[in-house]
């Protein structure tokens, strides 16, 4: 199983990132699917979930109102659209396929894979 993130980069305060997570091995349709973020000093969060129905979504507070996440089945691919960017958007971005129902929590024991990261850099 392969979990890869791309899309990451160096934007300025109030661009737009589309982050995308493609997945081999694995079919993302049975899992719930997450965005984690890290940024250095700081624990690891949640900000973005989708269902693996795909009809309920759940965000950080951070991120409600600026970030959409969405899921292709036929693809197998997560995304996340970031629009407004911030400088404290900062971070590596993290893609995880988790158990469903661990979505609303934003659960890390619910993880049962994650990607390698991406990196995403908000300039001021």
């Amino acid at each position: 199983v392969q979990v890869v993130e791309s899309g990451g980069g160096l934007v300025q305060a109030g661009g737009s990132l589309r982050l995308s997570c493609t997945a081999s091995g694995l079919n993302i349709g049975g899992f719930d699917m997450g965005w984690f973020r890290q940024a250095p000093g700081k624990e690891r969060e949640g900000i973005a979930c989708i269902e693996w129905i795909g009809t309920n979504t759940y965000y950080a507070d951070s991120a409600k109102g600026r970030f959409t996440v969405s899921r292709d089945h036929a693809k197998n691919t997560l995304y996340l659209q970031m629009d407004s960017l911030k400088p404290e958007d900062t971070a590596m971005y993290y893609c995880a396929a988790l158990y469903v129902g661990s979505c609303q929590a934003f659960s890390r024991t619910g993880v049962v894979y994650w990607g390698q990261g991406t990196q995403v850099t908000v300039s001021s």
